[in-house]
C-alpha cells in the first residue's frame, strides 16, 4: 500500500433521492496497493456510493475524484481506470472462456495481439486452459468467481470494485479468491471491497462502516477491535449498529 498517492478521495460526498439521503457527507481517502473494506448493513447507503466511485451517477455534493479524475466531469475516464465485479456475477453464461475475456477486454481497448498473448498465461495461472472454449455456464461456482475477478483486473486498472464478489460460496473458494486479491494488491492494484461476512474484513488493509448512510468507522482492523473492545470485527460491527 502507498499511502502517499491516493486513488479515491472523497469530500463530503453526498447522494440525495428526493427527501431521502443516501450518502450523508462522506469524507474519506483509499490509496495505492490499499485493500479497503466498505461495510455496512443492507439498506446503509453501500451500493449508491460505489456507483458514484465507479462513474455510474453522480452525487448531489461533494468533492470526489477517482483514479486521479473527476466524478462530475470525467466519468467515462473513470470507467476505464477500473474494474468492477458483481455478486450477481460479472460474465455470459453462453459465451465460452475465451469468449468472455476478448468481450470484456475489447471493451478496455485492448488489441488483439494483447488479449491473445495474456489470455494464454492468464488460463495458465488459473489451470483452466483446457477448459477455454467451454460455456461459463458449465464451470463450478467457484471457478466462475476467481475468473471473472481475474477479467475484471485483465486490463490493469487502478482500482477494481467488488460488490460482495464471495457470497455463496465456499469456505475454501473464498480463501482461494482472497489469494488472488493479495496478488492483485501486490501488484498496486487498489481492491475496494464490500462484504457481508466480517470475518472478510479482518483481510483489508481499513474498513470503514456506514450506517444510516454515515461512515460511523474508518480504520484499520486492528484498531478498530481495540477502539470498541471487540474480539473480532463482527463484534464491532453489532456495537457500532446497536448504538444507533
Amino acid at each position: 500500500m502507498n499511502t502517499d498517492k491516493e486513488i479515491i478521495r472523497a469530500k463530503g460526498l453526498t447522494k440525495k433521492f428526493g427527501n431521502f439521503t443516501a450518502n450523508d457527507n462522506l469524507t474519506f481517502e483509499v490509496y495505492q496497493g490499499e485493500i479497503f473494506g466498505f461495510l455496512g448493513a443492507n439498506g446503509a447507503g453501500k451500493t449508491t456510493a460505489m456507483r458514484i466511485l465507479c462513474g455510474l451517477s453522480s452525487p448531489t455534493s461533494g468533492e470526489i475524484s477517482v483514479a486521479g479524475y473527476d466524478v462530475y466531469h470525467e466519468a467515462e475516464k473513470i470507467k476505464k481506470n477500473i474494474g468492477y465485479m458483481s455478486q450477481k456475477f460479472s460474465l455470459y453464461e453462453d459465451l465460452t472462456v475465451s469468449e468472455n475475456i476478448r468481450f470484456y477486454s475489447g471493451i478496455y481497448g485492448m488489441s488483439r495481439k494483447q488479449i491473445r498473448e495474456k489470455t494464454k498465461s492468464l488460463l495458465e495461472e488459473l489451470d483452466m486452459y483446457n477448459y477455454k472454449d467451454k460455456l461459463i455456464s458449465s464451470l463450478p461456482l467457484g471457478w466462475k468467481q476467481k475468473l471473472a475477478f481475474s477479467v475484471a483486473i485483465f486490463h490493469n486498472p487502478k482500482i477494481v470494485f467488488l460488490d460482495e464478489p464471495t457470497s455463496g460460496v465456499d469456505p475454501i473458494t473464498r480463501r482461494q479468491f482472497w489469494n488472488l486479491i493479495y496478488k492483485a494488491a501486490n501488484n498496486d492494484i487498489t481492491i475496494f471491497i464490500t462484504t457481508h461476512y466480517m470475518d472478510e474484513a479482518e483481510y483489508c488493509d481499513r474498513v470503514s462502516i456506514m450506517v444510516d448512510g454515515k461512515i460511523e468507522a474508518l480504520d484499520t482492523p486492528q484498531k478498530l477491535k481495540k477502539k470498541f473492545n471487540a474480539e473480532n470485527m463482527n463484534d464491532v460491527f453489532l456495537k457500532i449498529a446497536r448504538r444507533q
